[in-house]
């Protein structure tokens, strides 16, 4: 961990010395696990800047933070990479004091500027979305628990269960795995065919139901979309399915190395359209490239964003009633590499790749 993090150290220090500014200022939870090699800065899950920052300047590494949470971050969090400076929980400007000094009252780059500093330049977010080694490495073993935990659930799940019950079973398997059940959307029968982002309500499941995780671990995030059904699926609602895996088929195969976010829209919107549902890439976002966000950037008609190897994506095509999701990585040869694949969930073979179908049970 710390080779990574001294790799990371050196991008910062590029984009200082590019941009000839005097400190870089990392607050969002997404940043401080990237620049830290997977620590956590989290304490309310909700929220997307944490308990403590990371500010880096040409000479010195170092985690600000307060005296309620340096030592638990010291002992369980931190690579010796950083120092740490602590000012007391009631003088957060004793926190700007210390950056003021430590950068000369230079210019500071930040991926939450203030009005006074700048926003991180393009070519440092591209470094975070791009995987070495020993990330990847984490992300295999977060994707492979994210998936268990979902199976875990799904072959327990009962028909009487109200979505309630089945969100928390997700969030309290992800939890016994220490992951972070930042998102867990749960619709029954009555409610799947509905809405396209159904939070969990006291309803009853019903004959069937879809379960969606954005499992956070070392920052990283694993998304995953399931289906359960009692019993067995009509063949309408098959069919429904069977569309779905082929619309997302295209996406797969078009996210080569050098292809846009916005080539990989258009072949989403053509497969669509040769489905027969011409309309229904407007009734949800498809997905994009994933990492320390749930989406780092979302395809759309006007996003240029290069696909590269080593980043990772989780593209979400949907119909009404039906959905598919797992997190990929891009390998070196242009090969996808499924993170989220449990193989103990039903699962059919399409153009060269394993995907799940709905449990049917």
């Amino acid at each position: 961990m710390s080779e990574e993090v001294s790799t990371k150290l050196g991008f910062i220090r590029q984009t200082l010395s590019i941009t000839e500014a005097g400190g870089v200022r990392l607050r969002g939870i997404d940043w401080f696990a990237w620049a830290t090699g997977g620590g956590s800065s989290t304490v309310l899950l909700t929220a997307e800047t944490g308990v403590a920052e990371v500010l880096v300047t040409g000479q010195d590494a170092w985690i600000l933070t307060d005296e309620i949470e340096a030592q638990r971050l010291k002992d369980e969090e931190l690579p010796p990479n950083f120092k740490l400076h602590i000012n007391p929980w009631a003088d957060p400007a004793a926190r700007e004091a210390f950056v003021r000094e430590a950068t000369d009252g230079e210019i500071v780059i930040s991926d939450r500027p203030t009005v006074q500093e700048q926003p991180i330049p393009p070519s440092l977010q591209a470094y975070k979305r791009v995987l070495l080694p020993t990330e990847l490495d984490r992300y295999r073993q977060l994707g492979q628990q994210a998936s268990a935990a979902m199976t875990e659930v799904l072959q327990a799940v009962q028909p009487d269960w109200t979505e309630y019950q089945l969100a928390g079973a997700g969030a309290e398997a992800l939890w016994a795995r220490g992951i972070h059940p930042a998102l867990t959307l749960v619709a029954g029968e009555r409610r799947l065919p509905l809405y396209r982002h159904a939070t969990a309500t006291g309803e009853k499941l019903g004959r069937q139901a879809m379960l969606v995780f954005c499992a956070r671990g070392y920052g990283l995030y694993a998304n995953l979309t399931r289906f359960v059904c009692f019993g067995k699926l009509t063949k309408e609602e098959a069919e429904l399915h069977r569309h779905v895996r082929e619309i997302e088929a295209k996406a797969l195969s078009a996210s080569q190395p050098g292809m846009t976010l916005d080539a990989v829209y258009y072949a989403l919107a053509q497969a669509y359209e040769l489905q027969g549902f011409p309309n229904a890439i407007r009734e949800h976002h498809q997905g994009g490239t994933t990492g320390y966000l749930a989406r780092e950037v979302v395809a759309n008609p006007s996003t240029r964003d290069s696909l590269t190897e080593n980043m990772a994506i989780a593209w979400n095509p949907s119909l009404t009633g039906a959905k598919i999701e797992d997190t990929f990585v891009i390998l070196k040869d242009g090969k996808l590499e499924n993170l989220t694949f449990d193989p103990n969930f039903p699962n059919v073979e399409v153009e060269g790749r394993l995907r799940t179908i709905p449990l049917e049970k």
